[in-house]
């Protein structure tokens, strides 16, 4: 499972990225909002420090105002993903993108059959967004589920990016399914990290290396 970090603190980036582990960002306008940034500054930061696949998401609604917003984005770097909206003229812009070789995020999925669709128009990605179907009493994971069946009796080649991440659960279970991606804020990463057990472990042979004198 490539891990990509829900983002866009350069900061934080560049700490997850240090650990090698780090495959991908993914931005969004909220997440620009939170920034305090310019837009376009903080994605030429970011793909300076990810070689990997960086999503940038336009912002207008029709296909037209998309193209003209992705030709913008995708001239920043090569590795820029250019993230759209699941509807009729996100789609249509998926299609002529992925058909010329940029890479496609399609983001806001909630359905299977939505998956589908982004699937026929070329996506490189498709963001089901798990925590927000968990918030409406609708199982995420499920909808995972559904995907990679879909997806695998196909041979489709979007690999599913799991959006919308709330806790390692999430990517638990969705690494079990056999999902492509996981996106998520890097404070859900870095409880990847966290056992108790690893922590009392660490504790006790510190203690018993130091009882012996030694130096490495």
């Amino acid at each position: 499972m490539k891990f990509f970090a829900d983002t866009a603190e350069i900061e934080d980036i560049r700490k997850l990225a240090d650990t090698g582990l780090l495959d991908g960002v993914t931005t969004n306008p909220s997440l620009i909002k939170k920034s305090g940034r310019d837009f376009i500054e903080v994605v030429k930061e970011i793909v300076k420090v990810v070689p990997g696949p960086v999503s940038a998401e336009v912002v207008a609604l029709d296909h037209d105002g998309m193209m003209k917003e992705a030709e913008v984005l995708r001239k920043i770097a090569d590795n820029i993903t250019i993230k759209v909206p699941l509807t009729p003229d996100g789609l249509k812009t998926c299609k002529a993108l992925s058909s010329d070789g940029t890479m496609v995020n399609v983001t806001l999925c909630f359905s299977a059959n939505q998956a589908l669709l982004a699937a026929k128009a070329g996506a490189t990605f498709i963001s089901p967004f798990v925590g927000r179907l968990d918030d409406i009493s609708q199982s995420g994971i499920d909808l995972i589920a559904d995907i990679r069946m879909i997806y695998d009796n196909y041979d489709f080649g979007t690999e599913i990016l799991v959006a919308s991440v709330r806790n390692p659960v999430h990517i638990l279970e969705s690494a079990k399914i056999g999902a492509d991606v996981m996106t998520a804020p890097p404070s859900v990463i870095w409880q990847l990290f966290k056992h108790p057990l690893t922590d009392n472990g660490i504790a006790a042979f510190l203690k018993d290396w130091e009882a012996t004198g030694q130096q490495i």
